[in-house]
């Protein structure tokens, strides 16, 4: 059995998690936390995820030849069961732990990771919110948000509408150039706040499955790279497929494992509980 290393360790110890973070999260449905994760753990994972990231990807077209969608960015799925060395970083009890303290559940299991590169010249992520694609009957979901580098305003760094995860709107939109005009009227007619603020080197954010987000455009000469991995409750149940969307992702990610039964198949193992 391979002996852990320092990041291992890093990435499975505790994280001290602020009762004010968790208050900010439930109620405007995401949190950004400063010192997730050190620099060092960040150099040794990241040129590894980047690695599987150009083997891996199949876009290829010019850009101006892209979908809004395709130019938003390269989006590659479960790393972890391509490379042990990204496993190790997805499964990382610490960023589980976080996400079921933030959704004050008993453990989490892994809905899948991506790793969502915005390439230079890469365009806008319209507004959207993610449960839209998962055939999940309860909101207890959140993705984590981790970027390789530091992510200034010029390189597109997620934006939340804060309080959004509350709302009807939009639950019935798909990310596209009419998700970003519908919603963007929208959330400024109800004056939702939007924190669109850069992220530091260790940042990383939190949101809730229901809480709409988007980034900007990356106008700078280098790729914005993140990671990221989509947590759900471990006794989340999974519903009947209400569109396309999510008759796909039920397929891909869930196995088609039964309608009305926890997501035990063999992609959703138990990350952390108590």
């Amino acid at each position: 059995m391979q002996a852990p290393t320092d990041f291992s360790l890093e990435l499975d110890s505790p994280y001290s998690l602020s009762k004010d973070a968790v208050a900010f999260y439930r109620e405007n449905g995401y949190v950004k936390l400063k010192n997730v994760l050190s620099p060092a753990v960040i150099h040794h994972y990241g040129p590894i995820i980047s690695d599987l990231v150009i083997q891996l990807n199949t876009l290829t077209k010019p850009m101006h030849e892209r979908t809004t969608y395709e130019r938003a960015f390269l989006q590659i799925m479960n790393l972890w069961t391509r490379n042990e060395t990204a496993r190790e970083f997805v499964f990382s009890k610490r960023l589980a732990q976080i996400a079921a303290q933030l959704m004050g559940v008993e453990g989490v299991r892994l809905y899948h990771d991506q790793a969502l590169y915005k390439e230079p010249s890469g365009g806008i992520t319209p507004w959207h919110a993610d449960q839209f694609y998962w055939p999940l009957a309860t909101p207890n979901t959140v993705t984590v948000w981790i970027p390789l580098q530091e992510t200034p305003m010029h390189m597109g760094p997620l934006a939340f509408a804060e309080k959004s995860q509350h709302v009807a709107i939009g639950r019935d939109i798909e990310i596209s150039d009419a998700s970003e005009k519908i919603l963007s009227d929208e959330l400024q007619r109800l004056n939702f706040n939007v924190n669109d603020t850069p992220f530091d080197l260790g940042e990383v954010s939190f949101h809730a499955g229901w809480t709409f987000h988007r980034a900007g455009p990356n106008t700078s000469d280098s790729p914005r790279r993140v990671m990221t991995m989509i947590y759900m409750d471990k006794d989340q149940t999974i519903m009947e497929p209400r569109n396309s969307y999510q008759r796909n992702d039920w397929a891909t990610w869930l196995t088609n494992w039964p309608v009305g039964s926890k997501p035990e198949g063999p992609l959703n193992p138990v990350i952390w509980e108590k």
